[in-house]
């Protein structure tokens, strides 16, 4: 029998040093030895690469970065059959069979950060605290820690708890969730497939400390696409006639993929992040690429998006005479969560300390693809709810200056801890 630990005080230090260290989407290889290693001392057992991963549906993934991340991994003390093991694929699964007859129960959380510098003011708790990133450029702006470390003190929680649990208790540890990339390689694991109940939950965003938003709805269907041109080099003064400019073309599908008339029956939305093209002033540009993303109320509507910018892309690549390539980065879908979910939890969160607020619906009005994963325990005859635990926040998700109320730590902890002894 382990020791019962003080939970908040693990999950706080677990998250402040998780801060530290954070890792860009499927490059999370030392936060993942890391939730392996502390998986397996708690006796469970541990899925890996393709066994929690099908790389046949990994999107978004820089190979380049990748090999980066395991040599800074390696270097950092990471074993080498641990990486081995990993196969070149972040987050794992822990499994924790109780060998009596029960349920299958699935909880998830992300573990990746965001492309985001970490402010320097001295206002800032990580600054104050001594808990800033340690990765330039690159920061927990999402509250991944926080999910993470709940994530490691349920699985320490299980294990103490054994002799009260019945059937089986799988923790995703998914990567990649930034761009929505990392869910759909885990849900066609088919690790999911025999899980009669999924819990997912996200700090903060669209509620404060003390709220629980129990059933947020409006979950945006995306797909987050590349359109790569290819055209040919020439000089600009003397032979422009020779080239064919695949700036012009993905200029071009700029100003209409913004143009694209938005959907009568819900919610759409496109967004152009970045456009790289050329490679030099004097010579006609070869290389263009746009990496957007587009929203949908629904998968109807996210996908006449889908239609549009398809036919863009061609049209454009037609009219400048240039050579063309489309690829899927990321997806995510909507979500309607499972009435019966719903109604344990509202109940679960009325008598938990710290709740002052439960709220039966909010609109989540984003993306999250938990929602696919959700999605498979459902299409397989289970059931599925995805949560908001609120917690106080200094700034908006994603931006330099972001910092959690840590305290909602433990209120996470609770509602999953009782959800899983009320789903027995």
């Amino acid at each position: 029998m382990t020791t019962e630990l003080n939970y908040f005080d693990f999950m706080q230090s677990q998250r402040r040093a998780l801060h530290q260290n954070p890792e860009i989407g499927w490059t999370e290889f030392q936060t993942t030895a890391h939730i392996i290693e502390f998986l397996k001392e708690n006796n469970f057992r541990v899925l890996t690469g393709s066994q929690a991963i099908n790389p046949e549906f990994v999107r978004g993934r820089d190979a380049a970065l990748a090999e980066q991340a395991m040599t800074r991994a390696a270097a950092a003390g990471v074993a080498a059959d641990t990486l081995a093991q990993m196969e070149g694929l972040t987050g794992c699964i822990g499994v924790f069979d109780t060998h009596k007859p029960g349920p299958v129960i699935a909880l998830r959380f992300d573990i990746d950060c965001v492309n985001v510098a970490e402010t320097q003011s001295q206002s800032h708790l990580p600054n104050q605290a001594g808990f800033r990133s340690h990765n330039p450029g690159l920061m927990h702006a999402c509250g991944h820690d926080g999910h993470t470390a709940v994530g490691l003190a349920l699985a320490h929680w299980i294990n103490h708890h054994h002799d009260q649990l019945s059937g089986v208790i799988k923790l995703c540890f998914q990567p990649a969730e930034e761009g929505v990339r990392g869910a759909k390689p885990m849900a066609e694991s088919g690790q999911l497939n025999d899980v009669d109940y999924f819990l997912g939950m996200h700090l903060s965003f669209i509620a404060n400390s003390g709220e629980i938003v129990v059933d947020p709805t409006h979950f945006l269907c995306t797909q987050k696409i590349d359109i790569r041109y290819q055209g040919r080099s020439a000089h600009a003064g003397a032979q422009p006639h020779l080239g064919r400019n695949a700036l012009a073309a993905a200029s071009n599908a700029a100003v209409q993929l913004l143009g694209i008339s938005r959907h009568g029956d819900g919610m759409s939305r496109i967004n152009i992040g970045e456009l790289h093209a050329g490679e030099g002033r004097n010579v006609i540009p070869a290389h263009a690429e746009l990496k957007l993303e587009v929203r949908g109320e629904n998968s109807a509507i996210n996908q006449y998006m889908v239609d549009q910018v398809m036919a863009i892309a061609k049209g454009c690549a037609i009219s400048f005479d240039v050579q063309y390539e489309t690829e899927v980065m990321g997806e995510a879908v909507d979500l309607n969560n499972s009435p019966e979910l719903v109604a344990l939890l509202a109940d679960v969160a009325a008598h938990t300390p710290g709740v002052t607020h439960v709220v039966d619906q909010r609109i989540f009005g984003g993306s999250e693809d938990a929602t696919l994963l959700a999605q498979k325990v459902i299409e397989e005859g289970g059931k599925a709810l995805f949560f908001i635990v609120g917690a106080d926040r200094t700034a908006g998700h994603h931006q330099t200056d972001f910092d959690f109320d840590e305290q909602q730590l433990q209120t996470a902890f609770d509602l999953f801890s009782q959800m899983i002894l009320r789903l027995q």
